[in-house]
Order: C-alpha cells, then structure tokens, then sequence
C-alpha cells in the first residue's frame, strides 16, 4: 500500500496560492475542519490588497485546490476575475461558515459537488 501524502496544518497556512496559469491569487490564510468527521471543508484566502491591507479573504472548497509538491504552493484553478467574483468577507467580518447556504454558493461557484452530510 502506498503512503498518502501529509503535510502539517501550520506548513499549509501561509502558503501562496497561484493558478493553472501561474498568476498569484494570494495566500492562505487559515483552514476550516469539522470537528465531527475531522475533514478540511475550507481553505480561507487572502487575495488583493497591499501588506494585508484592503484585502478580502474568500473561502474556498478544499477539493478545489491542488497542492503542488514542488513548487511549495496551493493551485486554485480559477482565473482571478473569477475570483474577485466569488462571495468573499472581509477579514474582521466571518460568515457562518456551517451555514448551508453560504455552503452551497460557495460550492456552487468553484464548482465543485459536495459531499453527503449525515443527518
């Protein structure tokens, strides 16, 4: 059996985020777990701005990024229009993340099916 790959929570945090076409889309900022499956729902994204001022962080579906091993980052393969367009908040201003609907859009936008929920 072949070993799966980790990678630390904290070596993830910080890291630049660029996209198939190697632009930079920003950095993370933090992750979203579910305490009760233990999975990574979101990856939080800082984006725009200038030494974190003015930026606006979004988030998005961890099954939307690719880690990319040798160049140290997060793919998101998103063209940054797309991503000035995708719901976002302000960094002193979190939505509920576990809020369904705020699920779905963000779901919806990146495309991307979500996984059954236990009732």
């Amino acid at each position: 059996m072949q070993n799966k790959p980790l990678l630390s929570a904290s070596s993830l945090c910080s890291d630049s985020v660029r996209n198939a076409q190697g632009e930079d889309l920003g950095s993370i900022k933090d992750l979203m777990v579910d305490v009760t499956t233990g999975d990574v729902e979101y990856a939080v994204l800082s984006f725009g701005g200038v030494f974190g001022i003015g930026d606006k962080y979004f988030a998005v579906p961890w099954q939307a990024l690719k880690v990319d091993q040798i160049e140290k980052c997060l793919i998101l393969d998103v063209s940054k229009d797309r991503l000035k367009d995708a719901p976002g908040f302000d960094k002193d201003n979190w939505p509920n993340m576990a809020d369904a609907q705020f699920r779905d859009s963000i779901y919806g936008h990146y495309g991307i099916e979500q996984r059954r929920r236990a009732a």
